[in-house]
């Protein structure tokens, strides 16, 4: 039976679904090719985090992409600011469970299952105003996928990371291209929303 948890999110209560136990739903198949895993069956605090700045931010008409995006709570309050909305992810599952979440909160969203190594068709739809990624750097070898991603997505990008080992791997990676700014927020006591936008030439 599914898990169902409340987020209150600027002046709103978000009723969010997801499965009771993620290690249940490990696929051995999915993690021999690409050591995929279960990451998106759980509401972590850094979409939370990253939710609750997409709520002060003005979002109208802006296009919006979110990388990894689980269960969409950013997408879904990205949804629910006015931007249309494209959250993306490797599981067909996540994609399934983001689609009921966005329509039990009301919230429009269109999904696609990408992986970053092939993100042909996510490119070709490009550019997007604002990339969203919550919690993405599980592993070191998501760096470099994520630094040669997300340039073509946009010039702009809100990512919430709670201090994972290869997230000071990936500001140093950023930093030559994009300008950094941190944004504390107390779901994430080691780490923080930071923002990246893009300098031009």
């Amino acid at each position: 039976m599914d898990v169902t948890e409340n987020l209150e999110l600027g002046g709103r209560t978000l009723t969010i679904v997801h499965p009771p136990d993620a290690t249940e739903l490990i696929d051995e198949d999915a993690f021999a090719h690409e050591e995929f895993l279960p990451y998106w069956a759980e509401l972590w605090p850094s979409a939370v985090a990253l939710s609750r700045s997409l709520a002060a931010l003005p979002l109208a008409g802006r296009r919006v992409v979110e990388l990894g995006c689980g269960l969409a709570v950013p997408s879904i309050a990205a949804s629910l600011g006015g931007a249309t909305v494209l959250a993306t992810d490797w599981s067909v599952a996540a994609l399934a469970y983001a689609g009921r979440n966005a329509e039990a909160n009301g919230a429009e969203l269109e999904t696609l299952r990408i992986a970053w190594a092939d993100a042909a068709e996510l490119v070709a739809r490009a550019p997007f105003n604002l990339v969203l990624a919550a919690d993405v750097l599980y592993e070191r070898r998501n760096v470099a996928q994520l630094l040669a991603l997300l340039p073509l997505l946009g010039s702009e990008v809100l990512l919430a990371d709670p201090g994972r080992p290869a997230l000071a791997a990936f500001l140093d990676g950023a930093r030559p291209s994009w300008d950094i700014s941190e944004g504390l927020a107390e779901e994430l006591p080691r780490g923080a929303v930071y923002r990246l936008v893009r300098r031009v030439g």
